[in-house]
């Protein structure tokens, strides 16, 4: 029987996407659940799986295609379960990587991340040529690429797409990935359409280290997850923004639309831009369980299978640049949320405590909120609020 793959439905805010990547090439032998397409959305990768078993007869749409909901893919024969079919068959501007190297896809769709697969396929690789054990990530890709060809490896890791043009000695132009268009018309779009100013305050995380220093091992233990930083940042705004709920407000037209319910969203950094997860009813949450879903949102997000409704929402962001090594900044603002908090390096500076001079780890952080419906004293006393439950977290565990 004849198997016609067509793209999934696209979310109401997706009006179409790219394919991105093919795991197999016609001909293959494809198993039922296997990842059979990559497509490139602006916001998340959505992996299509293979029906049912059988082989892929046709290709009907070529790496860098735009396609819309219902688009005819692939063609798979479930009636045998042989690889002879002709390879002729497939579309004529197939990517070379697939037609060149046919055994690749079904070795690489095993077991590595979307960012593995592309570059493997990208450079004619399987996973066998990685003379590593274990998963394989994509660090060990660019370090076998560097043993053969440093410049391929300065072009895998400024990749957004796998199509580089050289225009010059010196110069090299690659189109922007969907994902980053998105993110440059959302920050044009953010600067024209809000009134943005921003605060700034220092934070001394003494008290919060010798915390976590305290329990730390227990914690660990006792809930198999790490106890970071971004857990208080996260409870300490949740409690900030049940006092000053305009900054968890957004504005709609001529109406401020007050949320009361608190969904954070977290920053996080990949390969191919920023995304940002959202942290849902984060007030509900304990330490160990924000600890537990930043973890897994970024590394989703790092092997792109975040799904669009974790992307979507959100009535403030926390972002962190001090991993970076920055040490001061103005986050723009991600509408309609109304505020945005940024943090940056913690650093070891003097100050003065009961008039003695002392050494303490300090961070400096920044509020950007929309003058439109906040004002600087709602901003500054918000802000406030956080550095004051930060320098006392005893004070989130009482909630005073």
């Amino acid at each position: 029987m004849r198997i016609e793959v067509q793209v999934p439905n696209l979310p109401e805010s997706v009006s179409d996407a790219t394919v991105l990547n093919w795991h197999f090439a016609a001909g293959d032998t494809v198993l039922k659940d296997k990842s059979l397409i990559d497509l490139e959305t602006d916001k998340v990768i959505l992996e299509v799986p293979v029906p049912e078993t059988g082989v892929l007869l046709e290709i009907r749409r070529s790496k860098g295609d735009v396609v819309s909901s219902g688009d005819l893919l692939a063609v798979i024969d479930t009636d045998t379960a042989s690889n002879a079919v002709a390879r002729n068959t497939v579309t004529p501007s197939l990517d070379k990587a697939l037609l060149t190297s046919p055994s690749t896809p079904l070795t690489i769709n095993q077991a590595v991340s979307p960012a593995v697969r592309r570059l493997l396929t990208e450079h004619n690789l399987s996973v066998s040529d990685i003379p590593v054990t274990g998963r394989i990530t994509k660090e060990d890709v660019l370090n076998y690429l560097s043993t053969k060809d440093t410049s391929i490896v300065s072009n895998a890791k400024d990749e957004g797409s796998s199509t580089i043009t050289q225009s010059r000695k010196g110069e090299r132009r690659m189109p922007m990935t969907r994902l980053r268009a998105r993110i440059a018309e959302r920050m044009i779009e953010s600067q024209q359409t809000t009134a943005t100013l921003t605060t700034f305050s220092e934070v001394s995380l003494h008290k919060i280290f010798e915390l976590r220093n305290q329990h730390r091992a227990r914690f660990e233990k006792e809930h198999q997850v790490k106890l970071g930083l971004m857990s208080f940042f996260v409870k300490a705004s949740v409690e900030a923004l049940k006092r000053f709920p305009i900054i968890n407000a957004s504005l709609d037209e001529s109406d401020i639309v007050y949320h009361d319910y608190y969904d954070i969203g977290i920053a996080v950094t990949t390969e191919r831009g920023l995304v940002v997860p959202v942290l849902r009813d984060a007030d509900q949450l304990g330490f160990a369980e924000i600890e537990k879903a930043i973890n897994e949102f970024s590394g989703r997000a790092r092997d792109g299978k975040l799904s669009f409704e974790e992307l979507t929402g959100g009535t403030f962001t926390i972002t962190n640049g001090g991993i970076f090594g920055s040490m001061l900044s103005t986050p723009i603002l991600n509408p309609p949320q109304s505020a945005i908090l940024g943090m940056h390096a913690i650093k070891e500076r003097p100050v003065v405590e009961d008039g003695q001079i002392v050494i303490r780890p300090i961070i400096y952080l920044a509020l950007s909120y929309d003058h439109r419906i906040i004002d600087g004293k709602e901003a500054v006393s918000f802000l406030f609020t956080v550095k004051e439950l930060l320098e006392d977290p005893t004070r989130l565990l009482l909630q005073v």
